[in-house]
C-alpha cells in the first residue's frame, strides 16, 4: 500500500479523497471545521502528490480503490466503517466505496462518472487538456502568476465559482501537476461503471456546484437515477467547492456523517 496520507482529529473516521490534478491540500480549508469532531484521514491518491506513481499497465480506477481498500484495512480501527468524502474523481471513488459496502456514508462533491453521452466525455477532456496546454505555456512562471489574485482567477476560473480565493500556494502546486499528471492520459469513460449497490439505504448526500464548468450540473440527473436514496444538494460552488465555501461543504460531510451514525445505529438493532 503506497497511500500516503495524514491523520487529524478525533472520533468516528472519515476518508477524504481529493480529484484529478490535486492532492490532500485540497481540503485544507475544510479539516479544521471538522478535525474536533471526527478523525480525518486525507489522502493522495495514486498517481498525485507523494503517493506511489500509477502501474505502467491496467485499469487505473481498480488500482485506486485496491489502494483504498488497504488503506481503509490499515488506518480504520477494528470493526468500524468509514465515512467516505470525494470531489471529483474522488467523488467517484467515494460513491464506488460505499456501494461495495466499505462505507457508513458517502459525500460526494460534483462526482465523476456520469457522463450520459460520448460528447460529455469529450467536453471534460478538452477542458483539462485545454487547461494543460495553458499551464505548459506559463511553465516555470506558474508561481508567479499565481501569487496574484488576478492570476488565480484566470488559473482556477474552471474550479471555482471563486477562484481568486484559492490560496496561491495551492494553486501554483494544481499548475503544475496538471502539467505532468498521467491520470489524464489514461482516462477512459467505459472505466467509470459503480457496482451494484450491497447497500441500496446507505446514506449518500451528492453535492453540485451550478457554475461546474468541469462536469456540469446537469449530470446530476444520473446521479440521482443511479444512486436514488442520495439527497442532492446544489450550491453556489464550482467543480472544486473545498475553497467557494468550506464551511458548507464542512457541514454537508457533517450531516451525512450523523446520518450514516443514525442509519447504523438503527440497522444494529434489528
Amino acid at each position: 500500500m503506497d497511500l500516503y496520507h495524514q491523520i487529524t482529529g478525533s472520533g468516528p473516521t472519515i476518508i477524504l479523497m481529493h480529484g484529478v490534478c490535486h492532492r490532500a491540500h485540497a481540503w485544507d480549508s475544510v479539516v479544521p471545521l471538522l478535525a474536533d469532531r471526527f478523525r480525518l484521514v486525507v489522502v493522495d491518491l495514486p498517481g498525485h502528490g507523494e503517493s506511489a506513481d500509477l502501474p505502467d499497465a491496467g485499469d487505473v480506477l481498480e488500482y485506486m480503490m485496491d489502494q483504498l481498500t488497504e488503506l481503509i484495512a490499515e488506518v480504520v480501527p477494528d470493526g468500524e466503517r468509514p465515512h467516505v468524502v470525494g470531489n471529483s474523481l474522488g467523488g467517484f471513488l467515494a460513491l464506488e466505496l460505499g456501494a461495495r459496502g466499505l462505507a457508513s456514508s458517502v459525500t460526494a462533491l460534483s462526482p465523476a462518472g456520469f457522463f450520459r453521452s460520448d460528447a460529455e466525455w469529450r467536453y471534460t477532456m478538452t477542458v483539462f487538456h485545454s487547461l494543460r496546454r495553458a499551464a505548459g505555456k506559463l511553465g516555470r512562471h506558474i508561481p508567479v502568476v499565481t501569487e496574484r489574485a488576478a492570476g488565480r482567477a484566470v488559473m482556477m476560473a474552471a474550479f471555482c465559482a471563486r477562484p481568486w480565493r484559492y490560496p496561491a500556494e495551492a494553486a501554483a502546486i494544481d499548475g503544475e501537476a496538471i502539467i505532468s499528471n498521467t491520470v489524464l492520459d489514461r482516462a477512459d469513460r467505459r472505466t467509470f461503471l459503480f457496482s451494484a449497490p450491497v447497500d441500496e439505504e446507505l446514506p449518500i448526500t451528492i453535492r453540485w456546484g451550478r457554475f461546474d464548468l468541469v462536469l456540469p450540473v446537469r449530470q446530476v440527473s444520473l446521479a440521482s437515477r443511479l444512486f436514488p436514496q442520495a439527497r442532492i444538494e446544489i450550491s453556489a460552488g464550482g467543480h472544486v467547492p473545498m475553497s467557494d465555501d468550506p464551511e458548507g461543504v464542512a457541514a454537508s460531510i457533517a450531516a451525512t456523517v450523523e446520518r450514516g451514525l443514525a442509519y447504523a445505529g438503527a440497522t444494529s438493532r434489528v
